[in-house]
């Protein structure tokens, strides 16, 4: 089992090195969307977490 996480993994990591260097400016757009997602639903929490107190 272990084994097939390593080789997972390296998979996973060709792929996003892979994308970065065949297209740049694909990848910087798909981690800011990444980002963005991340950031609403943190914000999403606060939000969440403010009714609760409130």
């Amino acid at each position: 089992m272990a084994q097939a996480k390593k080789i997972v993994l390296y998979i996973l990591i060709v792929f996003v090195l892979y994308t970065i260097i065949t297209s740049p400016k694909r990848a910087a757009d798909l981690v800011q969307i990444g980002f963005e997602g991340i950031s609403s639903a943190a914000q999403g929490v606060g939000e969440f977490m403010t009714q609760l107190i409130s």
